[in-house]
């Protein structure tokens, strides 16, 4: 029996072949969709969760409250983990990990090694990093400890072992001794490092030995490991008694008051709104959850649809096997066995689909969310469960609805398609057609954010900018000699990148010396001009005041306003002490965004300062940069022989914060599209059955004079009805869901009515050409043939 019903179920799908292909190529386009979503959501919720004590691992962060402001740091105090370890028998350990850049020596070539990280010695006994050789117990515990990745060995130590060798760390001035070798670390970790170098080798004698009791310095991430069954909120409501205790007077007396909580180390990637080089966003995380649910609700709303449309074909088959003595039972899981055939044939095209699609996928992520769509079984088996699914509810009508009529009524010919199917398939377009406008808008919204924030006026110049990771002021004076060399400057900053928080006492506009923590640029006597910063008040640096190396201060706007001075000018010869430093505001600068557009700009102040300026930035003209950057590297390998070139462009270092969000929105803008595809795949299908359902009504209008436009009108009038209140059901809610969208830019477009416009005219353009090809077919079929068919 189950035989002839499988060969009954191809014999009728290759009958109605084409049918059948919309049904199973939209199908199979929205479980691949559904899939690489899957994996790539899968693979964001996986990041840090393969640590076996992660549930016990928490991240240290603190609140520092002055009396202007308070400051949301991504770290505490030096002090604070190894003291919070010996205070608290709650804490089984403690690790600071300090980011740290390396310029390593080896057999007579240095490299530039930006993925370091220097760590407590209990780093490996806190986190689950595999060592391929070497013991944990004690790899990180010697000053001078090393401890590489495996593909670090390989490139410093090829097949040698690389156990009690050495490596030069020049910057640093030490020898490192190589204790271990750890597996590369895996992709979904927010801690990342190709080298780490033992913490306590900071703590020498020749570096900072009383680091371990510094409670002003604010650096390191902290981790601390609970021991079983703590509860973390407890611990934490024991922080202020512990803070007041080991650094009440020195907060008293700086005003800056400390609060400390603890962040789940699980949650530290998707959730915490901390400072953390690799993180991720949960909101885009859900969003795209979501998304996976419309693409996957329209490719099972296209199915249904096609499969009840095409249910009524079949009416005299049910009634013809009813009278042979076909019971209900039997032809229900024919329908259902029939339905959900197709849905594996469609199952069986998504793995195709996704496999050659996922490299691709891969580089759209920016990451490789997966090797292969075989890497996670699981996300294998959930697929093949919705597709059962989809064929199970697609077979139920004909199985329970066209079972259940009686057979003497559908020979006589009584039997008609019921409004009530006819509604659920208006519905069932609506809400796809709503869906595909929602995702549309959104992804106009998105890319008019982005391209909003990359043409914002930043307030300074960022174009034709080389940063070169240098100090050295030798070669800062013989690039200046160069053909195509604007201008060069040495500064500890450059916007878009890191910079400090320093405690400042400034006069404010009561005379008081208002305590502030402040972003803080140090600068030579050629930054402000060579950025061009507009100086609105004052001036700015000039080697003519020999005292501006000492006792000269400029600010921004926003830190006018945070003294309470009414206007620049009045902020002008205030006095100010930072960081062992004194001296008076000489001038102020226009704001300008020294951090991401998604944040407000914060006070800023400058100042120059000799021994804390870093990087070495290059202004080129516009003429052959290829060769200014060659003839620069020239200069460069001149003066530094011993040190490798390293340089990059600002305007591409600035907008890499924005290259996340650009992602997301490329990831919506083609799933979008796909979820156009699919719904104009099932209209296409719904208006083929209705045309040919119709083709005698089309017959005699064309014989009593309806012309080819009167007819595709009359075809295309009710399916583009459908289109139009799509557009009224999806444009007031996709605007709802990107104005909450937006709340996370400070600066940010407002949405113009032309976005709803763009977006339903796109959709009806391609719902009328979709209609318009089926309509003007059938308008043009002799009737006589239509006619003579029936």
């Amino acid at each position: 029996m189950y035989k002839n019903y499988l060969k009954i179920a191809f014999r009728n799908l290759w009958r109605h072949r084409g049918f059948s292909f919309l049904n199973i190529a939209g199908l199979a386009i929205g479980l691949s969709a559904g899939f690489l979503i899957l994996l790539y959501v899968s693979f964001e919720l996986s990041y840090d969760q393969f640590h076996s004590k992660a549930d016990r691992i928490y991240r240290v962060v603190s609140d520092i409250e002055t009396p202007t402001s308070t400051i949301k740091n991504s770290e505490p105090a030096w002090a604070v983990p190894p003291h919070l370890h010996t205070a608290f028998e709650e804490v089984e350990s403690a690790v600071r990990i300090q980011e740290t850049r390396l310029l390593v020596h080896r057999d007579g070539k240095r490299y530039n090694e930006n993925n370091g990280l220097a760590v407590d010695p209990d780093f490996f006994k806190m986190f689950d990093f595999k060592l391929l050789s070497g013991n944990k117990e004690n790899a990180l515990v010697a000053p001078f400890s090393i401890v590489l990745s495996e593909s670090m060995a390989k490139k410093y130590f090829g097949d040698l072992d690389p156990i009690g060798e050495s490596l030069d760390i020049e910057d640093y001035g030490f020898v490192g001794n190589v204790t271990a070798v750890m597996e590369d670390m895996p992709v979904n970790s927010h801690l990342r490092a190709d080298i780490l170098i033992s913490l306590t080798t900071f703590f020498t004698e020749n570096y900072s030995p009383n680091l371990n009791d510094n409670w002003e310095g604010y650096e390191p991430d902290a981790y601390i490991l609970l021991k079983p069954k703590v509860n973390a909120k407890v611990l934490e409501s024991k922080f202020p008694e512990f803070l007041e205790r080991n650094d009440g007077e020195g907060m008293k007396k700086l005003q800056a008051y400390v609060t400390l909580y603890l962040e789940p180390f699980k949650e530290v990637y998707l959730r915490s709104d901390r400072y953390r080089t690799i993180s991720g966003n949960i909101n885009n995380v859900y969003t795209l959850s979501i998304v996976a649910l419309f693409i996957l609700l329209i490719a099972s709303i296209n199915f249904i649809n096609l499969t009840t449309a095409r249910s009524t074909e079949r009416a005299r088959e049910v009634g013809i096997r009813k009278v042979i003595g076909a019971e209900k039972r039997q032809l229900g899981l024919q329908f259902i066995g029939e339905s959900t055939l197709i849905c594996l044939l469609a199952f069986s095209l998504t793995l195709a689909i996704t496999s050659l699609i996922l490299p691709a996928f891969n580089d759209m992520a920016g990451k490789t969310i997966a090797e292969g769509i075989l890497s996670n079984p699981s996300h294998v088996l959930s697929i093949l469960g919705i597709a059962i699914l989809i064929g199970i509810l697609a077979g139920s009508y004909p199985a329970f609805i066209l079972s259940s009529f009686k057979p003497v009524n559908v020979l006589k010919g009584s039997f008609s398609n019921g409004t009530k199917g006819i509604l659920l398939r208006k519905g069932l377009v609506v809400t796809q057609f709503s869906i595909s406008i929602a995702l549309i808008i959104g992804t106009i919204v998105i890319y008019h954010q982005m391209s909003f924030m990359r043409n914002q006026d930043l307030g300074f110049d960022k174009e034709r900018m080389v940063i070169l990771n240098s100090s050295n002021t030798e070669l800062k004076d013989g690039l200046e000699a160069l053909p195509g060399v604007v201008s060069t400057s040495l500064v500890s900053s450059i916007p878009g990148g890191d910079n400090p928080l320093a405690y400042s006492r400034i006069q404010n506009v009561n005379n008081d010396q208002q305590i502030v923590d402040v972003d803080a640029y140090f600068v030579d006597f050629d930054a402000i001009t060579q950025f061009d910063m507009k100086v609105v008040a004052g001036r700015g640096f000039s080697s003519q005041f020999p005292t501006d190396t000492l006792e000269a201060m400029v600010i921004n706007e926003s830190a006018v306003k945070l003294l309470g001075f009414a206007s620049p000018k009045d902020a002008l010869e205030a006095k100010f002490e930072q960081w062992g430093r004194s001296g008076r505001v000489v001038g102020v600068v226009q704001d300008f965004h020294f951090k991401s557009l998604k944040e407000n700009i914060d006070p800023l102040t400058m100042r120059v300062d000799r021994g804390r300026k870093g990087l070495l930035t290059v202004k080129l003209s516009s003429n052959d940069l290829t060769n200014t950057v060659a003839s620069i590297e020239e200069k460069w390998k001149a003066v530094l022989p011993n040190e490798p070139f390293d340089y990059y462009f600002l305007d591409e270092f600035f907008d890499r914060q924005y290259r996340a969000d650009e992602r997301f929105g490329y990831l919506i803008f083609n799933f979008s599209m796909l979820a156009i595809i699919i719904s104009c795949l099932g209209l296409f299908g719904l208006v083929a059955y209705s045309t040919v359902q119709r083709r005698r009504e089309i017959g005699i209008r064309k014989v009593i004079g309806a012309s080819v436009m009167g007819i595709v009108k009359l075809l295309s009038k009710e399916f583009l009805k459908l289109v139009g209140l799509a557009i009224i059901v999806a444009s007031p809610l996709a605007w709802l869901v990107m104005n909450y969208w937006l709340e996370d830019f400070a600066y940010q477009i407002e949405i113009q009515w032309w976005v709803f416009v763009m977006a339903g005219a796109m959709v009806l353009t391609i719902a009328l050409l979709t209609v318009g090809f089926h309509a003007i077919k059938a308008a043009n079929i002799n009737p006589v043939k239509s006619l003579r068919t029936e």
